[in-house]
């Protein structure tokens, strides 16, 4: 699902599954029912400008996503500020998954999708269209020198 946002030019919106990657890994050996993992289908911006993941603190919490430290951040309009890290969050879109660190907002509703992630994923923004797609359709494809 994609939704264009009229309220802020260069950002799409997309439709994401996060889960929490340790309940993956225990449902794989069989020591959790994959029914158990815990999931949540978050609508996420799309931010070329941005760097990382960021998460609502209410999806963090909903997964039961480990500590995983703090960062400095600093805002569009110049603010700065520390925020708490989640760890082991994997990302889920257009049938490719990673796992990231993400940074949490207590007040965020949506996820915000940053630049790691689509390298992460190798998806790239098509700005005419509105679409957030697969550079190549088969597979990702990592670039080396």
């Amino acid at each position: 699902m994609i939704r264009a946002r009229d309220d802020q030019m260069g950002r799409i919106s997309v439709e994401v599954e996060i889960s929490n990657y340790a309940d993956e890994v225990l449902a794989k050996a069989g020591h959790l029912p994959l029914a158990k993992v815990r999931r949540a289908t978050v609508i996420g911006v799309v931010d070329t400008g941005a760097t990382r993941l960021v998460l609502p603190k209410s999806v963090v919490e909903e997964l039961g996503l480990p500590p995983g430290g703090d960062v400095g951040v600093k805002y569009a309009d110049g603010r700065k500020a520390t925020r708490p890290v989640a760890a082991s969050a994997h990302l889920s879109y257009a049938g490719r998954g990673s796992v990231f660190d993400a940074v949490i907002e207590p007040k965020r509703k949506d996820a915000l999708i940053g630049a790691i992630v689509l390298e992460a994923l190798d998806l790239i923004v098509d700005c005419t269209q509105q679409k957030l797609v697969p550079r190549d359709p088969e597979r990702p494809i990592a670039e080396l020198e």
